[in-house]
């Protein structure tokens, strides 16, 4: 499995949200971001780092950016990532942004993605311009010295290419299949 590559395109998606409603990457065709982040229920990074998430989806929603974020973790390998318990999490943590269910799994493998929480970022023309973490810190959000997403969220609004593109992935591995 190959991960995407700084310039690729989007793959494409439809999924079933916490919401009981069917998710496309073309439902977002109007967003000026995308980001998709591969996350799950039990992973202490991604929940270190979720109201991080959620705060970020509420400071860039008036640019037009729209956060997806999606678990591929197998539910027979971890009970806790599953359907139900991913609608549960989502109401306890107020996310603002679709949660989806990669079941199958086939969108973390056209992803290339392989930790909770990856991140994947791209510009209106769908072409990935940043890949990564969230930050340098999952632990402490009051020792955070680099703001990755933050920062590369800021230079593609601003049509610029990000400092920092490409970041280390910090995070659980996902849970695949038997």
């Amino acid at each position: 499995m190959t991960t995407l590559q700084l310039g690729d395109q989007a793959p494409d998606f439809r999924l079933p949200g916490v919401d009981n409603q069917q998710h496309a990457l073309d439902d977002y065709a109007t967003r000026s971001v995308l980001v998709v982040i591969f996350s799950c229920n039990h992973c202490p990074y991604v929940r270190a780092w979720e109201d991080r998430m959620v705060q970020l989806q509420r400071d860039f929603a008036q640019q037009n950016v729209q956060f997806i974020v999606i678990s591929s973790n197998s539910a027979e390998v971890r009970p806790a990532d599953s359907f139900p318990k991913m609608q549960e999490r989502a109401v306890e943590k107020g996310f603002n942004f679709p949660y989806l269910y990669d079941e199958p799994q086939t969108v973390a493998r056209a992803y290339g993605a392989t930790r909770t929480p990856e991140v994947f970022v791209f510009d209106d023309q769908r072409t990935l311009r940043y890949h990564g973490a969230i930050d340098d810190n999952y632990d402490d959000p009051a020792a955070v010295k680099q703001e990755y997403l933050r920062d590369a969220l800021k230079a593609i609004i601003a049509h610029a290419t990000p400092a920092v593109s490409d970041t280390p992935v910090v995070g659980c591995s996902i849970k695949w299949k038997p």
